[in-house]
């Protein structure tokens, strides 16, 4: 499925395509999770879609179906985490456990500006028996931020998301790194502010 053909399957089924799009993603959409998301900001900008309907349903799309991940991964474990080596590239998977190993609980927040990686980690998470509430105070905080920034690539910069979608694919890492410090940085100084 190309740029165009994404476009008109939005632009014919609508808000509910932007969230299937993303949720479907856990298991494979064969285009990446940036270009959709920035597809909803670009056709809210061409005022075909609202723009609060269209980020609403386009985050709730992102954290369902990376919460969807977490879910298989604490039923079904090492069961799903083989079929998703074997369908992805097991580069995929060492690179998810260096992050977990390197970052620990804020491997959620830098792995969603990691294409592939980003689908890996809650599973990762959820078979080492993270808790849903853990889970999701990293995961729908920094996927509100992920999507929020994307989105609003779309809106402003629609016309060029092909271009921006292969630079997030080839520095994401860096952005994610760079966000998580910024949290890691302001989470601190609110602890100290508040003693």
């Amino acid at each position: 499925m190309g740029l165009q053909d994404l476009l008109s399957f939005i632009e014919q089924y609508g808000y509910f395509a932007l969230f299937f799009s993303l949720w479907l993603g856990i298991v494979g959409m064969p285009l990446p999770d940036e270009m959709i998301v920035m597809s909803g900001g670009f056709l809210s900008s061409l005022e075909k879609m609202s723009v609060i309907k269209a980020f609403i349903l386009t985050y709730l799309g992102v954290v369902s179906g990376l919460s969807l991940g977490y879910i298989l991964g604490k039923v079904f474990g090492h069961k799903i985490l083989d079929k998703l080596v074997k369908k992805k590239n097991a580069k995929h998977l060492l690179k998810s456990k260096e992050l977990i190993d390197r970052f620990g609980h804020f491997a959620l927040v830098v792995s969603y500006f990691i294409p592939f990686v980003r689908h890996i980690i809650p599973y990762l998470v959820g078979m080492n028996n993270m808790s849903f509430k853990k889970y999701a105070m990293y995961s729908y905080t920094t996927g509100f931020v992920w999507t929020l920034i994307y989105f609003t690539l779309g809106l402003f910069f629609g016309k060029h998301m092909e271009y921006i979608s292969a630079l997030a694919t080839r520095y994401g890492i860096y952005f994610g790194v760079f966000v998580a410090i910024i949290g890691c940085f302001y989470y601190f100084y609110i602890r100290k502010f508040k003693k």
